[in-house]
């Protein structure tokens, strides 16, 4: 592996486990008690196409079993509710409770401080080029990876 390559390798790995570990420590001094695992399922609740538990597993990129466990553990902590479909009891549906919303504001804010800090000290023409270089690492996940 080249310099460049091994640079942007330990780049992409640093910045991805220190995001991860910032994010917790800030909900921790936030006083949110949930793990980033479970505020990316409050989170991918709202963002999946339907608040269906497929749907949302889907967008997790893991298995109904594996969802049905966290959401489990997320209802009793009073965050999620399931909801049975009315017009089909097979199907349940899934929504955020106000405790849910308080977490996710938290963490909505962090990620705005975060890109807020990134792109203030840019120029148009950085912005630019940070934008369509990240824009290629994302397809290369989705086109790789899937989601």
């Amino acid at each position: 592996m080249n310099d460049t390559r091994r640079t942007l390798n330990e780049l992409l790995v640093n910045l991805f486990n220190n995001i991860l570990a910032i994010e917790e420590a800030n909900l921790q001094n936030q006083h949110v008690s949930l793990s980033m695992t479970e505020v990316h399922i409050l989170e991918a609740i709202v963002k999946s196409e339907s608040n269906m538990m497929s749907a949302v597993a889907k967008y997790l990129m893991i298995t109904q079993g594996t969802l049905t466990v966290s959401v489990s553990k997320l209802e009793k902590k009073g965050y999620v509710e399931r909801i049975k479909d009315e017009s089909d009891r097979r199907i349940v549906r899934l929504r955020i409770t106000d405790k849910a919303k308080d977490v996710l504001s938290v963490h909505d804010e962090f990620h705005k401080q975060m890109i807020d800090k990134i792109v203030n000290d840019l120029d148009i023409e950085e912005e630019q080029e940070l934008l369509k270089s990240l824009v290629k690492v994302s397809e290369f996940f989705k086109e790789s990876y899937g989601n």
